[in-house]
């Protein structure tokens, strides 16, 4: 038995001594072969969790992610995967240029130091630092081997670093669609000299698509933007609360109190740093508040102004005080390129007047109260939009590289992201296409609706002017004598928006003093037109697709008291101009009583109204050079007081 048990003894030990020979050769080839030692038990003693070939347990020979700390930022190796098949899909995309609807627009010129690439070029000199890619998590390369780069596919905008080093442009947080389906997103970059306003966490949301949330959701999207540590830098807040709620219908009584409202309380961000230019605006606060009384001055007639010793007080302060400096970056036709005839020519023709200025022009930017952004709404629809396709995108992200451009090179408009900045345009779509990059700057807009984001104490009613003539913009100014002008009403036009075809509807050849047409047969510089407005009494002006129209200064132009049927439109230089006293507002609800509304006015009020007309007539004029009070000075001198009364310190 003794010799039974001790024979078992010795085989079950050489099992023993094998096993443990089988374990220790079986670890010392997992270690050569490099596999993880978490799962070596897991692979020698659970059958149930054995990796097989399409299992993701075996995580292949390279080691476990180590997290690299660059810039304060933690980033894992693994990402480089997808980082190499991105920008292989990016330079495939912009080397050939595949699927571009767009014309190619440089934002800088090439003969600039800050220049930008078209298509299929490359910037030798300069190199990537590092690429974000929106979500929350960061991937990136080495420091010594990448800068970030930039550009938008749709567009070929590509800028170059300047000598300086710093970082211009960041290309959009949605690439364009013309990149293949199957294709790799490309990765964004947003720089963070700008701050943007109006963009979202939401992935499955355009960065420029109309914002449709609730004020509630853009606060929260805004609150956790860090938080999420997405790509994109949320602007901080304005003073809301001195946005005064306004009515479905707003009268211009109303507008005029919103005015005083809002220049009572609203204010701008404050300034990152103080400069001395705010002492200079708070006093210039002051004096106009507190303006001597003016009586009987030659050159202001005082019933056609709200305050006219406020007024006369603010505009020889802005002759004497006013530094605007203007941006030199930028490449036409965008960009420097007047528009001097037309019905957008008001855009065109103060670019013109004040890139070409002395007075008010600085080329030290630290003296500049206020810095003009010298694009054009028109020429941007002209040379970007891509016919048929409904979408703005293009020309959205177009001002979106500029603004990133000026904040790259310059530190001025972060100091007040953008409050002493302001822009001219006349174009209709001017509102949506700077309400996100631009909407804390001073917007001087044509397209000046209540309901569309016009914001009192801060934007501008830029007045929209037809200009038939660009040698002698005031050509054919003036009309006949009251006594003279036998018709009582006039319009004619295309049928653009709603309210025209009603008033077509109710008086197109109904009444013999009425005369309402549509689109008048043409005539040699618009001949017809033009004496039909000059022997009326009073010329409608009814809203096109927008709330605007250019028959409001034509009727001043011609001296015809306009009647402007358009609700929560914004008459120009509300905040000096008493249009009440010159004027005649009838709701579109009224068109129907359109006659009897303007038979009811005696005949003494309308001889006060037209003789008004003429007073006010010097603020819508164009000159080559400009004069006092003239319609470049009117707009100066609105964005001008606009920027005194809503700066902080």
């Amino acid at each position: 038995m003794g010799q039974e048990f001790s024979s078992f003894f010795r085989f079950e030990s050489k099992r023993l001594l094998w096993f443990i020979g089988i374990t220790f050769a079986t670890i010392v080839a997992f270690q050569y072969l490099g596999l993880p030692y978490g799962n070596v038990l897991l692979s020698l003693f659970s059958a149930g969790n054995i990796p097989t070939s399409g299992s993701n347990k075996i995580q292949g020979k390279d080691p476990p992610p180590v997290p690299e700390p660059i810039n304060n930022v933690t980033i894992f190796n693994q990402g480089n995967v997808t980082i190499e098949s991105s920008l292989e899909t990016d330079n495939r995309t912009r080397v050939s240029g595949a699927n571009d609807s767009s014309p190619i627009f440089d934002l800088e010129p090439r003969n600039q130091a800050n220049s930008s690439l078209g298509l299929g070029e490359s910037n030798k000199s300069s190199t990537v630092e590092g690429i974000e890619k929106t979500g929350n998590v960061s991937v990136g390369w080495k420091e010594e081997n990448l800068r970030p780069s930039s550009y938008n596919n749709s567009m070929g905008l590509d800028l170059l670093t300047n000598h300086s080093g710093e970082e211009n442009v960041s290309r959009p947080e949605h690439e364009s669609a013309s990149l293949d389906a199957n294709s790799t997103p490309s990765m964004t970059n947003v720089s963070p000299r700008i701050s943007t306003k109006g963009t979202s966490n939401d992935s499955n949301i355009p960065l420029f698509q109309k914002d449709k949330k609730s004020n509630s959701m853009k606060e929260e999207n805004e609150g956790n933007t860090q938080a999420k540590n997405s790509a994109t830098v949320s602007m901080p807040k304005e003073n809301h609360n001195s946005h005064a709620a306004v009515p479905e219908v707003t009268t211009v009584s109303e507008m005029n109190k919103l005015f005083l409202q809002s220049h009572a309380s609203y204010r701008s961000m404050r300034p990152k740093w103080s400069s001395g230019v705010d002492q200079e605006l708070l006093w210039a606060r002051s004096e106009i508040e507190h303006a001597p009384i003016v009586k009987n001055d030659p050159d202001l007639y005082g019933p056609i102004y709200h305050n006219v010793s406020m007024f006369k007080r603010s505009y020889e302060l802005m002759e004497h005080m006013l530094k605007v400096y203007v941006y030199r970056e930028g490449a036409r036709p965008i960009l420097h390129t007047p528009f001097l005839t037309g019905i957008y020519a008001s855009e065109g023709w103060f670019m013109k007047l004040m890139e070409a200025n002395t007075r008010f022009i600085t080329n030290d930017p630290k003296t500049a109260h206020l810095f003009y952004l010298p694009f054009s709404s028109r020429k941007l629809e002209e040379a970007l939009y891509v016919q048929g396709s409904h979408s703005h995108k293009n020309l959205i992200q177009y001002l979106h590289n500029y603004v990133e451009l000026i904040a790259g090179k310059h530190p001025f408009w972060n100091r007040t992201r953008g409050a002493d900045h302001f822009l001219v345009g006349c174009h209709d779509w001017a509102p949506s296409e700077t309400k996100v990059d631009m909407s804390n700057c001073i917007r001087a807009l044509c397209n000046a609706d209540v309901k569309e984001g016009f914001v009192f104490g801060k934007d501008v009613s830029l007045p929209e002017t037809h200009v038939r003539n660009g040698l002698n913009p005031t050509r054919d100014l003036g009309g006949k004598s009251p006594s003279k002008r036998n018709i009582l009403a006039f319009f004619a036009g295309k049928m653009h928006g709603y309210v025209r075809p009603i008033l077509l509807q109710h008086w197109e050849n109904k009444d013999p003093d009425m005369k309402i047409f549509g689109k008048l047969p043409k005539s040699k510089g618009d001949r017809n037109y033009i004496q039909y407005m000059k022997s009326s009494k009073y010329c409608i002006c009814a809203k096109g697709y927008e709330v605007n129209s250019p028959r409001v200064v034509e009727a001043i132009f011609y001296e015809c008291v306009p009647v402007i049927i358009s609700d929560n439109f914004v008459p120009p230089f509300l905040e000096a101009l008493n249009w009440e006293t010159f004027s005649v507002i009838v709701l579109e609800k009224d068109i129907p009583n359109l006659k009897s509304i303007l038979l009811s006015i005696p005949q003494k009020r309308y001889l006060r109204l037209q003789m008004r007309v003429k007073k006010v007539q010097k603020h819508f004029l164009w000159h080559k050079n400009p004069v006092k009070y003239d319609i470049f000075h009117m707009i100066l001198h609105s964005v001008w007081y606009n920027r005194v009364f809503s700066a902080i310190t």
